[in-house]
């Protein structure tokens, strides 16, 4: 029994011993050991998905306004005022440049009287419509700010697999910035909707997607948006699809290009791919242009166009919206590894139609039509509370043509065709010179009528081939 006692005792020492240690262990030290933990916690939390949302999510905004629609599917630009009724849309949008150039989908913004956007701190303002192509449902708006915007970090899709981890951030039911993740469920999907659209070569994924993401970012585990998300197939869970980002990149870099063109003499063509890198090489200069009275050269590369950095076809053709004809350019080239600093000059783009203008509207829609004044469309703004950049008021509609058939009457005011503005007759001639009018395309309109924006559809006239500028 004498051994179990002292055993007993022993132990009981030790306990003490060890209470005493404990006891007197700086509650400092204590403090900062819980601190360390609930760090090493966080760190936990901060998960690559909260990362990459993070990294993003200043770049994505929240596109809202007011379209007309009509109550009837028999309703057009022709019928009464009354069978048309207005409603809410919504989108989201990414910013590309921190001037305020956003990226969204075309039906988003499409027949909106008032674009409205809410950046990610929470200011709202207006934006313009700069450029649409409608067949591959992407526009182009800016967002009318001094401020500079964050622009959102993008990747590719050439190298996307089938299961890897993505992110949709989107304005879901007007619920901004609603962050959903799934997973690429396939690559090349292609996807009818009705008779004149078709997607192609998207990306079917799984990750939740509502009305209102539409224009949003699809963005991989990095943050790096790889896609615009556009579509969910109805009745249906976890299937939606997403606009591949190098496809995105080629035709907004195509649509900016034309808008650019339609303004501008350059004589400078570039070329290279949507992440070509560190500048663009030139391919062609135009004999006595302005980029040859330079001395700028095939093969040399353009890295910068005035305070705006170069890396790629998009970069230089966003680079040269803000320019006015008989502007001059800063150009920043290099060639053979050396750096060259050029003032470019601008002249506006000459005419590329040799005959009449008025007889190939008269002819293709059977309009004629005068720009409406700067005044006169301030006051029309004004009343409507919308932010038109202009339009042409209707002086006289040919029986018989694409214009009598859908109800254009004259004092209409004309406001865009394909969507494209209309806002002087250049922007007319323009669009009716487009290759996809030049072939008879059935194009979308839209016009005020007695303070009421109205819409349709008319087959234009196929044109005869004509010569025209490249």
């Amino acid at each position: 029994m004498r051994p179990k006692t002292q055993f007993t005792l022993a132990s009981s020492r030790l306990l003490f011993a060890i209470t005493m240690i404990a006891i007197s262990i700086p509650a400092s030290r204590l403090a900062a050991q819980g601190q360390r933990s609930a760090e090493g916690l966080n760190d936990i939390r901060q998960t690559p998905t909260v990362r990459a949302i993070r990294r993003a999510s200043p770049a994505v905004v929240n596109i809202h306004g007011q379209k007309t629609v009509r109550n009837t599917a028999a309703g057009q630009a022709g019928a009464d005022p009354d069978s048309f009724r207005h409603v809410n849309g919504m989108g989201t949008g990414v910013v590309i440049d921190p001037r305020g150039y956003v990226i969204t989908n075309y039906h988003v913004v499409e027949d909106v009287d008032d674009i409205r956007v809410t950046l990610h701190d929470g200011t709202t303002t207006s934006a313009d419509l700069v450029a649409s192509r409608i067949r591959s449902d992407l526009a182009l708006i800016k967002v009318n700010t001094r401020q500079s915007l964050p622009t959102i970090p993008r990747g590719t899709s050439e190298d996307l697999m089938v299961g890897e981890t993505v992110i949709a951030i989107g304005n879901a039911y007007g619920y901004v910035h609603t962050c959903t993740q799934g997973i690429i469920s396939a690559l090349h999907r292609d996807v009818p909707v009705n008779e004149t659209q078709d997607y192609l070569d998207l990306i079917q994924i799984s990750a939740g997607i509502n009305p209102g993401n539409s224009g949003g970012p699809l963005l991989n585990i990095k943050g790096d948006m790889i896609g615009v998300n556009v579509a969910v197939r109805v009745g249906a869970q976890q299937i939606a699809f997403t606009i591949p980002i190098d496809q995105v990149v080629e035709i907004v870099t195509e649509m900016i290009e034309q808008h650019n063109n339609s303004r501008l003499l350059t004589g400078l063509r570039t070329n290279g791919g949507p992440r070509d890198g560190d500048g663009v090489t030139v391919a062609n200069v135009s004999a006595s242009s302005p980029a040859a009275r330079e001395g700028v050269k095939p093969g040399d590369r353009v890295v910068r166009v005035g305070s705006q950095p170069v890396d790629d076809r998009l970069d230089y053709s966003l680079a040269l919206l803000n320019a006015a004809p008989g502007e001059t350019i800063p150009l920043s080239i290099e060639r053979d590894g050396k750096l060259m600093n050029l003032q470019m000059a601008t002249t506006r783009a000459a005419k590329t139609y040799t005959g009449s203008f008025s007889d190939l509207a008269w002819a293709v829609i059977g309009v004629r039509a005068k720009t409406v004044s700067p005044t006169a469309m301030k006051r029309l703004n004004t009343r409507m509370q919308t932010s038109h950049r202009g339009g042409l008021y209707i002086t006289a509609v040919r029986p018989g043509s694409a214009a009598a058939d859908q109800g254009i009457q004259v004092g209409d005011v004309m406001l865009g065709i394909h969507g494209w503005q209309t806002a002087t007759l250049d922007d007319l001639q323009g669009i009716l010179e487009h290759p996809d009018m030049q072939r008879g395309s059935r194009a979308k309109f839209y016009l005020v009528r007695r303070e009421q924006t109205l819409f349709g559809h008319m087959q234009l006239a196929a044109q005869p081939r004509r010569s025209t500028r490249r």
